[in-house]
């Protein structure tokens, strides 16, 4: 049987292995429909950890297939690309397409969506590396802690004040350390406080490099740091709050950086997630009127080349796009895939088509997903001692509602629940809990009526307020 790499944390190693089926049953628990493209990224999920496993030079030349998303919002792009990494535990960056120019121009340039990825993914592995070390860095914070308690009393050994030069040290007051030791381990000194010296956090002067210098990965910044010793101050704090800052400063003693900053570039090149929204946005539609295309066909050619496969300088050190998976999704209203140049579409061959939500879809998203929004209305209010109960009738009132809102006015989707529950909530939210003496609130069909219909029926009015 074919081991799971061992370069992986223990959690990350199972969702790993995750069969396409168990990654779409996974998605069923958030997102409600769109089979079709819960198919597909599951199928590129395990893609990679097939990857993986092969041996060899093939394993090189085993290309992501990119995924294109279409369909109307609201409808779930975006979580389904969301919860795919956080599934995986993969390094998962999310982009709007819009936000970026063609080189030379004013704004964002693409390479910094790979230098966001590197940096999330430089955070992920620090945070594992810290938790590998916390019992280790708990330990030498409590010692630290003790030293500033109780420091240690040392002599040599020997007769009439002289050194033996045998067995060592002897601390004199080792009893009295061991007896505030176990105070300090059953927490009976949280709230005492002391002074300890600690690295200087306070916000540094920003240096600001050449014009493009942010393109070539360089930081003016973290360069100086390295040259220029770390200042400490002396803070007065209760031991709680010396115990959380000591032992984030042993836990980074600790861990090896370079092999940490290794491992993280690894993970981006290979289990990297980018996401890039409003894909639609930046296909030209051929109603161009002369002027520079700045945020068009400039941004997809310099795309390009990161979606093909080419080499990102960062902080980190130089970065390879060949093997991230790209998701891109839009509505196309008004452009058509085919309107992006034929380059970028040839790397993007997995489309999928996400449909647009029925009354049904909108009673099930009320209903079954663990995050749905019912139960969290329903938390909410539990917060203030106050029962929230949604009757059978009244959550189906809600979801036709919201379906023809969204067919006479504007589709947006699931977001569409969010503006009409809060308009049906919106007295018991600001009533409670001062002017609520209920424990128990119950939602039926009529309350949902006499809140929402005359609403929704006034398209002018409804365009305003759902």
């Amino acid at each position: 049987m074919i081991q799971i790499p061992t370069t992986l944390p223990a959690h990350l190693q199972k969702l790993q292995a995750l069969t396409p089926r168990e990654i779409v049953a996974e998605l069923d628990k958030y997102i409600i429909g769109q089979a079709a493209a819960k198919k597909s990224v599951a199928i590129a999920l395990r893609n990679r950890w097939r990857r993986q496993h092969v041996q060899g030079a093939m394993r090189e030349e085993i290309m992501p297939n990119n995924i294109i998303m279409i369909g109307p919002t609201g409808v779930g792009k975006t979580e389904i690309a969301r919860r795919l990494a956080k599934l995986s535990g993969a390094p998962f960056v999310k982009v709007e397409a819009t936000k970026f120019t063609e080189v030379g121009y004013v704004g964002r340039d693409v390479e910094s969506i790979i230098r966001d990825l590197v940096e999330i993914s430089a955070n992920m592995v620090r945070a594992e590396k810290r938790e590998e070390v916390r019992v280790a860095a708990k330990k030498a914070a409590e010692m630290r802690i003790l030293d500033i308690l109780i420091p240690p009393q040392v002599r040599r050994p020997g007769s009439f004040g002289f050194e033996s030069g045998e067995d060592g040290e002897v601390i004199e007051n080792a009893a009295t350390r061991e007896k505030f030791l176990r105070q300090l381990q059953n927490g009976e000194l949280e709230d005492r406080v002391i002074e300890i010296d600690v690295t200087d956090s306070s916000p540094q002067m920003h240096v600001l490099g050449p014009i493009g210098m942010d393109t070539m990965g360089i930081d003016l910044s973290n360069m100086l740091e390295s040259i220029m010793p770390k200042r400490t101050v002396r803070r007065k704090v209760t031991i709680a709050e010396a115990r959380q800052l000591l032992e984030a400063e042993e836990a980074e003693k600790l861990i090896d950086m370079d092999a940490a900053m290794r491992e993280a570039v690894a993970r981006a090149e290979n289990m990297g997630i980018v996401f890039i929204d409003e894909i639609d946005k930046v296909a030209s539609t051929g109603s161009s009127t002369g002027a520079p295309d700045v945020s068009r066909s400039g941004v997809q050619r310099d795309l390009l080349p990161i979606v093909e496969g080419s080499t990102v300088s960062t902080k980190y050190g130089p970065v390879r796009t060949d093997h991230i998976l790209f998701i891109a999704s839009g509505a196309f209203h008004v452009a058509k895939p085919s309107d992006l140049i034929p380059e970028l579409q040839g790397r993007f061959p997995i489309r999928v088509e996400l449909e647009s939500l029925t009354e049904e879809d909108f009673y099930k998203i009320l209903t079954i997903p663990e995050n749905a929004l019912i139960k969290q209305y329903q938390a909410l209010m539990s917060s203030e001692g106050i029962e929230l109960i949604f009757e059978e009738a009244a959550i189906r009132e809600i979801a036709a509602t919201a379906a023809y809102v969204n067919q006479e006015v504007v589709n947006i989707g699931a977001r569409r629940l969010h503006t009409i529950l809060t308009t049906l909530l919106e007295d018991i939210l600001y009533n409670a809990p001062d002017n609520i003496e209920k424990a128990t609130i119950t939602i039926t069909s009529e309350i949902v009526q006499e809140r929402l219909t005359a609403i929704a029926k006034n398209q002018d009015l409804s365009k305003y307020i759902l």
